[in-house]
């Protein structure tokens, strides 16, 4: 949700600022734009579209710099124009400011400063804090003063990032956004994520809300809103630059969907003995004694795996719920002493996600962050974090994260079931040992997969239904979601029995039904495949090699490997996922980068 990199170096750094900005590209991509100082004045120069046309222009003009900012923008605030784009200024043309998030008091500032004789020039809320900076700094606040006292009348969410004339340094704070720092020699980075400089340096310091930074060449000083100094660590990132590159692929997604295999074994990797335990290092027997209820707070992919793992509890006797954060957060449920929440989030700063999970800790319940992310505000807020280790994820449409989640958080299943019923539940063997072999089922899905042939033959449908039952519904609404995100076509997910309460309304010859079979409860999966069937509606039917009812009942059948039954999710969803990406390919649609989407939702 938009995109902040920064450099400060003792030469030339707009290169390296619009490297950052391309590697931040996923998070925004309807302008971009760039500010730099050089001891002659602050310079910008940004414009509607991708980095690309804005390198290139770039390129042609004189623009150079030891400090420089950078952003790319997914619009809350104002259409995707040149002048909406960041960074903006303020009337002197003095400071420049990048921010990501939304400022809540704007309209009323806006207002104030409109009254006083200041002049927009954009539809945006940044574009006050320049303003509010000018204020400052006429008032005779050397810039960090000028630039916290402005800060301190901001209401919302942010990261923001300042050059001032006349300085040497870069300023920056965070509140409810991410923000972090690189440290790399002299220079000094600051990025919404660590992809955007990590092709230049590992070496991270992740910031808390209310963190100020002042880089200088060589240095960082990190405050709090008072000046007061705050410790916080360097820490170095365990994936590398050719992590987070396309490695030959035509995009981002198709790698991550062929990287599912290795981030399968890395979630399970030393989680499992050999004699068939869950070995969670963060949480040994005994860690969940106290939980009687499970709630699940989530997004989008994060909500279909969080939905996967409620009903794998739910199974095992042991009261889940799973509840979009969104909803959560405005309408919270109940929660008692004995509620463990379950933060589940890719990127560990999704909005909605933090907002319910404070919410339920200032309601003193327990909360654990399920998340991609080491040093997000996710795992730094929560009482606990378990981590899914997919390694970076570039392609807005969560392919890799969404398998590790599911795998992760049915290995938590297992440890909140052991200690809450105090046995093992009755699926442990078999669901042990089929989570061994995975992710070579994974692969040989990869493999041999037919899903490209069926891109032609379905592409010109009016629209298309995922249906499931069980841990095949979460699938199918994961189906639903990404072929919807990236093909820009109709697709919703329902649970099977859902569509004659309603759905089977829109079932026409012209609308494929995509029904995936678990193994478990088929013939009341079929008996829903026999309705659409007989109103002329074609069926691609997911199931077990194995399966012969369901291949001798659909139209087209892509087979996955036998597995036990509450892993056969996993295998059909990269069947689903190969079906959506080969349709956005033949659409020539923006794979990486669906339109109106970006990466990591930090706005509520």
């Amino acid at each position: 949700m938009c995109g902040i990199t920064a450099c400060v170096g003792e030469d030339d750094v707009v290169d390296t600022v619009l490297t950052g900005l391309k590697n931040l590209e996923y998070r925004g991509y309807d302008s971009a734009g760039i500010a730099t100082l050089n001891g002659h004045g602050v310079r910008v120069h940004k414009r509607e579209g991708g980095i690309d046309p804005l390198s290139s222009e770039v390129d042609h003009v004189e623009f150079a710099g030891q400090l420089g900012l950078g952003h790319t923008r997914w619009s809350t605030h104002g259409a995707p124009t040149d002048e909406n784009a960041h960074p903006h200024t303020d009337c002197t043309g003095t400071v420049a400011v990048v921010h990501n998030g939304i400022i809540e008091n704007y309209a009323e500032l806006r207002s104030e400063l409109a009254a006083a004789g200041h002049l927009f020039t954009s539809e945006t809320d940044t574009e006050v804090v320049p303003h509010l900076i000018e204020d400052e700094l006429a008032a005779g606040y050397d810039p960090e003063a000028a630039f916290r006292r402005a800060i301190a009348r901001i209401e919302g969410s942010y990261a923001i990032a300042v050059l001032v004339d006349g300085t040497d340094a870069i300023f920056a704070t965070r509140q409810g956004s991410p923000l972090v720092l690189g440290v790399d020699g002299k220079r000094r980075f600051l990025a919404s994520d660590v992809p955007s400089f990590l092709e230049y340096t590992s070496r991270v310091v992740y910031l808390d809300d209310g963190d100020f930074v002042r880089l200088t060449p060589g240095e960082h000083v990190i405050t709090d809103i008072t000046g007061s100094p705050q410790n916080r660590p360097i820490e170095t990132v365990e994936w590398g630059s050719e992590d987070a590159e396309r490695d030959g692929y035509d995009h981002y997604m198709l790698k991550e969907i062929h990287e599912q295999p290795e981030a399968l074994r890395r979630a399970i990797n030393g989680r499992i003995t050999d004699d068939n335990r869950v070995d969670l290092e963060e949480f040994p027997p005994g860690s969940f004694d106290d939980v009687d209820e499970v709630h699940f707070i989530s997004c989008g992919t994060s909500h279909h795996a969080s939905m996967y793992a409620c009903q794998l509890l739910r199974d095992r006797g042991i009261p889940a719920h799973a509840f979009t954060a969104g909803e959560y957060a405005t309408t919270p449920a109940p929660v008692t002493d004995g509620t463990l929440v379950v933060a589940v989030t890719q990127s560990g700063e999704t909005a909605d996600t933090l907002t319910s999970m404070r919410d339920v800790k200032a309601r003193n319940a327990r909360t654990l962050a399920v998340t991609n992310v080491v040093g997000s505000t996710a795992a730094r807020e929560a009482d606990d974090a378990l981590f899914i280790r997919a390694g970076p994820e570039i392609g807005v449409a969560a392919t890799k994260t969404f398998s590790s989640q599911v795998i992760v958080l049915a290995l938590l299943v297992e440890r909140l079931t052991e200690d809450i019923t105090g046995e093992p539940s009755a699926e442990r063997e078999g669901l042990l040992s089929a989570l061994r072999v995975l992710p070579d089922q994974v692969e040989r899905v990869l493999r041999e997969s037919t899903a490209a042939s069926l891109a032609s033959q379905y592409a010109d449908a009016d629209g298309r239904f995922f249906i499931g039952r069980g841990v095949a519904f979460p699938v199918a609404c994961e189906g639903a979601l990404k072929f919807k995100e990236i093909t820009y076509e109709h697709a919703e997910g329902f649970a099977a029995g859902e569509l004659k309460h309603g759905p089977l309304a829109l079932v026409t010859p012209q609308t494929p039904v995509l029904a995936v079979f678990s193994g478990r409860h088929d013939t009341k999966t079929l008996n829903n495949v026999e309705e659409v069937r007989s109103r002329g509606a074609p069926v691609i039917g997911i199931a077990a090699e194995t399966a012969n009812h369901v291949e001798s009942t659909v139209d087209v059948f892509l087979p996955i490997p036998e597995t036990h039954p509450e892993l056969s999710g996993v295998l059909a969803n990269v069947q689903l996922q190969l079906v959506s990406y080969y349709v956005a390919d033949l659409l020539d649609r923006s794979i990486d980068k669906p339109r109106n989407l970006a990466k990591s939702v930090t706005v509520e």
